[in-house]
């Protein structure tokens, strides 16, 4: 069975709404590499607070996307890795990131151009907040993963 995006009450729009968070998407990319704990997901996925990733956790083990494995250790040992669902996810989070990091400059430039035209149109103008780019680090950062 195949469900319909565009249909109010179909479960597939929640589904949607998950993979489509942004912090899904890192969590899932994070975990590409294999298994790490909660706080090596949170030292790679800059900005995300201990609250959301451990509800974005929470969520995407209930969806099944992936497991999260305690120890009996003492202190308690928690691990998260992708399941096979997870996984299939990977070419999506690839696709996403690249082009978001090959876009920015263009999308930046548009977001300057058209907070240009509309600043004095009764809004304020104000960029949305974001990280600011440097010409040549998105290119920089994706060399080096190669």
């Amino acid at each position: 069975m195949r469900g319909d995006l565009f249909v109010t009450d179909c479960p597939s729009r929640q589904v949607m709404d998950r993979i489509g968070d942004t912090w899904s998407v890192l969590v899932v990319h994070a975990l590409e590499d294999g298994t790490l704990r909660h706080g090596q997901i949170a030292a790679r996925i800059g900005g995300i607070t201990p609250k959301m990733l451990t509800q974005t956790l929470r969520g995407l083990e209930r969806d099944g996307l992936l497991v999260r494995t305690v120890y009996a250790e003492v202190p308690p040992r928690v691990d998260y890795a992708l399941t096979d669902l997870g996984r299939s996810l990977l070419g999506l989070t690839r696709a996403l990131e690249d082009w978001a990091e090959t876009h920015i400059e263009e999308v930046d430039a548009a977001r300057t151009a058209y907070d240009a035209r509309t600043a004095g149109a009764g809004t304020t103008g104000a960029r949305a907040p974001g990280p600011q780019v440097r010409a040549g680090s998105v290119q920089r950062r994706a060399a080096s993963r190669k």
